[in-house]
């Protein structure tokens, strides 16, 4: 199993360019380009606050979480976990989550993620997702899976997996409640 240490890594960078997102590696970090000027980093305790009023606007889950959640991440040595964080300018405006599954070979849960409501739509989430995918993949890790709710709320939250080539792997019927399935989607990181 390969083994990662995601808070001593290099940071990631995301550069403005007028061409479409594209990935590709600059040394030993690594570079998202992308049509806006953004910024995705691996996350920061000063980052916590405007977390929380993402997590707020957004209703992901309750901000008042959040310390706790992200404090291995902050504090351990070798965090087991992944957070980055995304900037539009020096404006936190998003983040994603992610964490190994556990008894599996590179697998990988990403597990939040999380744009400002008057930010959605400008390709912040697109790039956290590529972001997080280039740099588990740059770690030996070969698989990204998503969960989410078969609910119609949940429409344009599956549309944007399905848009970035994530494949709809498995149903599980009433699992967050009755007529309410869990969706889970796949990526191969190879």
């Amino acid at each position: 199993m390969p083994t990662h240490n995601c808070r001593k890594q290099p940071l990631i960078y995301v550069e403005q360019t007028p061409k479409p997102a594209v990935l590709t590696s600059r040394g030993s970090g690594h570079v998202v380009k992308v049509k806006r000027p953004m910024n995705i980093r691996t996350t920061r305790a000063q980052d916590i606050a405007p977390l929380q009023r993402v997590l707020d606007a957004t209703q992901l889950f309750p901000s008042d979480m959040l310390p706790d959640m992200v404090h291995a991440f902050l504090t351990e040595n070798t965090p087991a976990d992944l957070w980055l964080t995304c900037l539009n300018g020096e404006k936190v405006v998003g983040f994603c989550y992610a964490a190994p599954e556990t008894f599996t070979e590179g697998t990988w849960n990403m597990l939040a993620i999380a744009v400002s409501p008057d930010q959605q739509g400008k390709g912040f989430g697109r790039a956290l997702t590529r972001a997080l995918e280039v740099s588990l993949k740059d770690r030996g890790h070969r698989v990204l899976i998503v969960d989410t709710s078969g609910s119609n709320d949940f429409a344009k939250t599956r549309a944007f997996y399905a848009q970035n080539h994530y494949i709809e792997e498995a149903r599980i019927r009433d699992f967050w409640g009755p007529g309410d399935d869990k969706i889970i989607f796949w990526k191969s990181l190879k």
